[in-house]
């Protein structure tokens, strides 16, 4: 059985889920959001989601992390402060000595709901299916269609010759 750690990263919100997979079979462990306060200093609303992922980690004890990709939009502001929110997210998990993983937004979509440009609204339907009970919101549920990502990619990866636990991103 491998536990992930699904990351959604965000500034103002940041998704997590975790997964357990046991061959071919998904079960949901746990999810929720990581929100800061936006009259919070940058560093500050940083540190929030470093400690809260940290706890996280601590918590639920995945053995590996994926991180959706930064998706460019045309703010370069909003896109610096996504990247930041990215980097504390990322941080979290390879300070605990997780490996992360990262895979970009289209891959996540297509792996879960099979097409690359799937909107929100099927993603959280697509993780009713794959996690029967689950009701999670569009971050959380975004979350978890990143760990669903590796669970799937990272398996194929294992068989041919790489190893789910590190090496290529």
């Amino acid at each position: 059985m491998m536990r992930i750690l699904g990351i959604d990263p965000g500034l103002q919100r940041t998704g997590w889920g975790v997964i357990d997979i046991d061959g071919n079979r998904l079960m949901h462990v746990a999810h929720g959001v990581v929100k800061t306060v936006a009259k919070e200093t940058l560093a500050e609303r940083l540190r929030t989601i470093f400690d809260e992922l940290d706890k996280l980690i601590v918590l639920w004890k995945p053995l590996m992390a994926a991180v959706e990709e930064t998706f460019m939009n045309n703010n370069p502001a909003s896109a610096l402060k996504l990247g930041q929110a990215r980097g504390a997210a990322m941080l979290a998990p390879a300070c605990a000595g997780l490996p992360v993983f990262e895979y970009p937004a289209n891959l996540i979509k297509k792996s879960v709901v099979g097409a690359g440009h799937a909107d929100k609204v099927q993603v959280q339907a697509m993780i009713k299916i794959l996690l029967p009970g689950v009701e999670a919101a569009s971050d959380a549920a975004d979350a978890l269609a990143v760990a669903i990502c590796h669970a799937h990619h990272g398996a194929t990866r294992a068989k041919l010759g790489g190893i789910m636990s590190g090496g290529a991103r």
